[in-house]
């Protein structure tokens, strides 16, 4: 959905929109650092030499050089990324993982609504054909990792209303998300399933999708914003949380089911852009089965995207980061859409790229 992005409070500026309206270090993940819970050589300037008489280069000090001081914007400083604990200690990837070998450009949204994103803003075929346009922007960029391409369906809507379930959220229909399945599987892209629970239980909701993510190419992101289980607040009304053993059932339920189907390692984004976004997250458990994503999600000025992935993402290492982009909300106020280049100034460079 549109998250937002302010210096303080952080509020939503509009209603919920309902369904019906890298090398490895690079990527976060080394051996050499503390672990987790589980199951450069600087720059010089040149040295410039100074033309005198032969009878006097005796008398000078020797020519030394000196460091020039890079200026990083937020959320680019290596040095304050190590110091947060990047990279971080990952469990080894398994045979199949995607990351950290390929980053993952993604489309967000619903095909029932052409407010909630670019997956449902187009027809299919336009929306494919600007899909692929974007991936072989990224690839181009960073040529270094292949870029896969995805579709990020919401495919567990928080509502405004608490409709029959009396839960504030509606779960597509399976026709619904096996079209999606289709046209990802036609272009040769991941299939995520988004899930906003509203005041349901993920642990409750989850299962329902094990049709559907027990095939290899479909993954998982879950919205800490609309988990409003607890404060039992109107979705779009209060920005929700998950704690870290919310993460933990969703990495453990992903891991039972790549073991009982003979799986590939799992993707799991976790969207984030506030500070109790995911409580407690140092305390989530890395397993080698699932590959966990924290993704910037919030949308506003380029200066401000980078200080919230600063602050939420680089500050709380977990294992990989996202970054999403949103192309009506970033540039609403006359800021431009941040380009590949600008995001990959980022440091962890971002593995997965979601655009709205």
């Amino acid at each position: 959905m549109h998250r937002w992005l302010s210096t303080s409070p952080r509020r939503r500026s509009a209603a919920l929109l309902t369904i019906l309206a890298l090398p490895l270090a690079l990527a976060g993940c080394a051996d050499n650092n503390p672990p987790r819970p589980s199951t450069t050589t600087p720059i010089q300037a040149p040295v410039t030499s100074v033309a005198r008489p032969a009878a006097q280069k005796a008398s000078f000090a020797p020519v030394t050089s000196a460091k020039p001081k890079v200026k990083y914007k937020a959320g680019e400083d290596p040095d304050f990324a190590e110091r947060c604990g990047w990279p971080v200690k990952c469990p080894q990837p398994l045979p199949g993982a995607i990351l950290p070998r390929k980053r993952i450009v993604a489309y967000y949204g619903n095909p029932q609504s052409k407010r909630m994103g670019v997956l449902g803003e187009y027809p299919k075929e336009e929306m494919l054909r600007r899909l692929k346009g974007e991936a072989a922007r990224w690839e181009k960029t960073d040529p270094a990792h292949p870029v896969q391409p995805a579709l990020h369906l919401i495919a567990v809507v928080a509502q405004g209303t608490p409709g029959k379930a009396g839960k504030y959220r509606m779960v597509m229909p399976d026709e619904i998300v096996s079209q999606v399945y289709g046209w990802a599987r036609e272009a040769n892209a991941l299939l995520f399933i988004d899930i906003q629970t509203g005041h349901d239980d993920i642990r409750a909701i989850l299962p329902r999708f094990e049709w559907l993510l027990k095939n290899p190419d479909v993954h998982l992101g879950i919205d800490p914003e609309f988990n409003l289980i607890k404060s039992r607040k109107v979705p779009g009304t209060k920005i929700g949380t998950y704690d870290a053993a919310d993460v933990n059932y969703v990495t453990g339920y992903l891991q039972d089911l790549v073991r009982k189907y003979h799986l590939p390692p799992k993707v799991l984004t976790v969207h984030r852009f506030t500070r109790n976004g995911v409580t407690n997250a140092r305390s989530i458990v890395l397993r080698p089965e699932v590959q966990i994503v924290m993704n910037m999600d919030g949308w506003g000025a380029p200066w401000l995207k980078r200080d919230s992935y600063k602050d939420y993402v680089v500050a709380e290492p977990v294992q990989y980061t996202g970054f999403k982009l949103f192309y009506h909300n970033d540039t609403k106020k006359g800021d431009p859409l941040l380009t590949p280049q600008e995001v990959l100034r980022l440091h962890p460079k971002p593995l997965y790229i979601q655009y709205q």
